[in-house]
Parts: structure tokens; C-alpha cells; sequence
């Protein structure tokens, strides 16, 4: 069975679809946060190696740590404390696999919400009132399976069963993520991103809405997991292929209207 990836140079770039099956994309740190580091946020990186960045208060850390020889290829880990070098009161945890696009949705909302706490008497940050709906909502208007579970939990499938997101709405007795969405096959996932219990639900909102999206993600052919390829689609290829015609097939159907970043 042929797949529209065979017949084109590792080097090709491609828009693809879905977002979940897209692969991580370039990372740069700087760039994925896009904090306003003039003013006063701290940011610092070893040499292509780990980075970390803080908001003026120290309150919110972000971590990125790249670790290419191991499964999940490091990670994306985003902390927010009551006060400074205190416990953390939630953390999100992407696999650095995860497209860099919805780590980069999730951190601009973070970023919004600072900054409407910092100039208001709200604390959205540690006490965030949006419903759950406003997560899993968009996903059934894009197709999503829904399924729910006598242990407190609910899952969502993407059409293509290569997508997922699972919330633990029961909180009772558990110490387990309240969300966790991940792309690949289910039982070896090529990413997963975890959103403890605390965690604003904006924030998880911020991650699904840009994983649904219809807008393709820029790639080259070889920045494309092998394994899911035969599930993707080439948008629009941005370069005629190199050999011969490659089959080309057609986009997903718009989305419902929704959350648009």
C-alpha cells in the first residue's frame, strides 16, 4: 500500500494533516514561548541543550529539556506556584515530541492569563473557573468519538483512532493527570502531554483547540513520523514532489466554528 510520503526526498516540505500525527516540528525555545523577555522574564539555554524561562515574579517556570535518545525526545514542563520557590501548586508536562505548535497555543495563553491577573484583582492562574466543556466540546463538533468509564474518566478518540484526549473528572483518590491528550498509536503513542488536576482549564482549552485545527503544520518529509504516515495528508505540497506524481489526498472538512488562535 502506498502512501503519499513514498516517492519524496527526505528534505521535501510538506503541509500536513492532522496536527496530532504531524511530529514535533523545529524547536526553539525562545521562539515557542515568545514571553516579553524585555521585560523583565528571565530566559536561559546551555548550548542546543536545556532551557528555562520565568515570569518576573518567579511564579510560573517553563522548562524545555531535549533528550533525542529517549522515548518522548525530552520534555516540555510548565509549573505555577503560589509563591515563589514553593511547591507547585499544577504543572503540564508535553513530551518534547508533542507538535511544537500546541505547546506554543498553550504558553501564549499562559502569557494572557499573567498578564489579565497582573492588571485585575483575578487570579486565573490558581483559580481558573472555565468549564471542562469548553476542552472537549470542540473535539465531538470535529468528529471525536466520546466514551465514558464507571472509574471517573472519559475518553475522546480522533476519527483516525491516533488521536486522544482522556479527563478524569472524578478527583477522588487520584494523583494521575486530570488530562492527558496524545498522538500516535494508543498503546505506544508517538507524544503525550499531561495537565495535573489544578491546572486552568483555559489552558487545556488553549492545547485542543490548535490540535483539532484544520490549518496544516509545515514540515519536511523526514520530521514526519514513520510510523503514521499512511494516516496523514498532504495538504499542499510547497515544492512540486522530486520523482514522478505523488498521490495527493484531500483535507479533512472545515471545523465547526470555535476557539481560533
Amino acid at each position: 500500500m502506498t502512501h503519499p510520503f513514498e516517492n519524496l526526498d527526505p528534505a521535501q516540505p510538506v503541509q500536513v494533516l492532522p496536527r496530532h500525527l504531524a511530529g514535533p516540528g523545529a524547536v526553539d525555545p525562545r521562539t515557542t514561548w515568545d514571553f516579553p523577555y524585555d521585560q523583565g522574564w528571565p530566559f536561559a539555554q546551555a548550548d542546543h541543550g536545556p532551557a528555562a524561562a520565568f515570569s518576573p515574579c518567579l511564579r510560573l517556570q517553563t522548562i524545555y529539556d531535549p533528550q533525542p535518545e529517549k522515548r518522548g525526545k525530552g520534555t516540555w514542563v510548565i509549573t505555577a506556584h503560589r509563591a515563589p520557590f514553593t511547591p507547585a501548586d499544577w504543572w503540564i508536562n508535553f513530551d518534547a515530541a508533542t507538535p511544537v505548535e500546541l505547546v506554543h497555543d498553550v504558553h501564549t495563553e499562559l502569557l494572557d492569563l499573567y498578564l489579565e491577573d497582573l492588571h485585575s484583582d483575578q487570579d486565573r492562574l490558581l483559580q481558573d473557573e472555565t468549564a471542562a466543556q469548553e476542552v472537549y466540546v470542540p473535539l465531538l463538533t470535529r468528529g471525536w468519538s466520546h466514551d465514558v468509564k464507571t472509574d471517573g474518566t472519559q475518553t475522546f478518540l480522533s476519527p483516525d483512532g491516533l488521536g486522544g484526549v482522556r479527563h478524569r473528572y472524578d478527583i477522588s483518590g487520584s494523583s494521575g493527570p486530570a488530562w492527558r491528550a496524545w498522538g500516535g498509536h494508543p498503546d505506544e503513542p508517538h507524544w503525550k502531554a499531561d495537565f495535573s488536576f489544578r491546572t486552568p482549564t483555559t489552558l487545556v482549552a488553549a492545547f485542543t483547540a490548535p490540535l483539532i485545527s484544520t490549518e496544516p503544520l509545515h514540515r519536511t518529509v523526514q520530521d514526519v513520523p514513520v510510523q503514521t504516515r499512511r494516516a496523514l495528508y498532504i495538504a499542499t505540497p510547497t515544492t512540486k514532489p522530486a520523482h514522478g506524481n505523488t498521490p495527493v489526498a484531500p483535507p479533512p472538512p472545515v471545523p465547526a466554528p470555535g476557539r481560533t488562535r
